[in-house]
């Protein structure tokens, strides 16, 4: 692809991703922040350690992240011997195009390519990066009942119940999906070849009906090959790796807590730790790059039940600040290590990931 055409195919999410959130940010301020709102600003005791604590708490989140990567690549490939500093680069540099991508899909191409670029096969590489995303839906899974118990209220947002009901229904067909490839990879195969059947019809660009076979047929026995060697013998690392995705998430989800101490407000420990596992069921959905604006009326609508929604409440200022550690900060420093590595924000393309035939041979 040519370079000025991977600038636009970047650039135009990354426009639309920023411009959207700053948008309904500044929506959210027009309604919520007036001279009340300023006089309670200055009659709180802002507590600035409590910032610090929650950029300290984003840090681990990434070095929780690469701790488990490094877990899963080492399992899946015995050879590949990846540090944790190199999973955490792998990591951080993932954010880029992760924060810019709907449900963060385009983290996952620059992962793999930076494990196989440190050693590990195409094959070893995909499975590490899918046990990620299986050991995230089934983690969220299992919290969802818990968290729309803990957040009963949420029965009653409207737009936000309505989202989570169709994040959970999408949640789980993927799920379903997921596993229906891993055991029945010839159904899948005869599934997907008669879909992109009817996709090629209108499609301009035009491959041969027999090469479009041969590599979904290629491509579900690596994804099929790659699971199995997921799910086989390594019970210590799949352990391992679980805490870590505790960990992981965990992390990330006190955030919000230790911002709302540092405004001087309730932290609002397991309400919180529940609208976080809502929020992460409604912005994985497939919607705008990033789930920019949809994050931001997400939040308002879950935290404005703890803390309130009117003008003399601290909302928009939470929602700023909540959404610069955990979404601006990641792009930032993504930003920052995808040049590092590729030399160029926009150099990195799926065409980087080499169609090859290997895959993830169990040792």
């Amino acid at each position: 692809m040519p370079k000025e055409k991977k600038d636009r195919t970047l650039k135009l999410p990354f426009i639309l991703c920023i411009t959207l959130s700053i948008i309904i940010i500044i929506a959210i301020l027009y309604f919520t922040v007036d001279a009340e709102t300023i006089e309670n600003l200055s009659n709180v005791t802002i507590k600035f350690e409590f910032f610090a604590v929650a950029i300290f708490l984003n840090v681990l989140y990434w070095i929780f992240w690469g701790a488990r990567l490094k877990v899963l690549a080492n399992m899946m490939d015995k050879d590949a011997k990846i540090g944790i500093v190199e999973s955490t680069k792998i990591v951080i540099a993932n954010f880029f195009l992760a924060s810019i991508t709907p449900s963060m899909a385009g983290g996952e191409p620059v992962r793999i390519h930076l494990l196989n670029k440190n050693g590990m096969s195409l094959g070893c590489a995909t499975a590490a990066v899918l046990g990620e995303r299986l050991m995230d839906a089934i983690f969220i899974l299992v919290l969802v009942p818990i968290a729309l118990f803990i957040f009963k209220e949420v029965r009653d947002l409207g737009f936000i119940s309505l989202g989570l009901t169709i994040g959970v229904i999408v949640f789980i067909l993927l799920l379903i999906l997921f596993i229906y490839a891993i055991i029945r990879p010839e159904k899948t195969k005869a599934f997907l070849i008669s879909v992109s059947k009817i996709f090629s019809r209108f499609s301009k660009k035009k491959e041969s009906g027999k090469k479009i076979i041969q590599r979904i047929n290629h491509e579900v026995d690596n994804f099929h090959d790659s699971m199995y060697r997921f799910s086989g013998d390594n019970k210590k690392s799949l352990f391992l790796a679980s805490i870590f995705t505790f960990l992981m998430w965990s992390s990330g989800f006190l955030i919000p807590s230790i911002i709302l101490l540092g405004l001087g407000l309730p932290p609002y420990f397991i309400e919180s730790y529940a609208a976080q596992v809502l929020l992460i069921v409604i912005i994985m959905m497939p919607t705008t790059p990033g789930s920019a604006g949809v994050t931001e009326v997400g939040i308002y609508g879950l935290y404005g039940v703890l803390i309130g929604t009117t003008s003399d409440t601290l909302i928009g200022v939470f929602i700023i600040l909540y959404r610069f550690v955990t979404f601006h900060m990641n792009l930032i420093f993504g930003a920052i290590f995808q040049y590092r590595i590729f030399r160029s924000v926009a150099s990195f393309s799926l065409d980087m990931i080499k169609k090859t035939d290997d895959k993830c041979d169990i040792k």
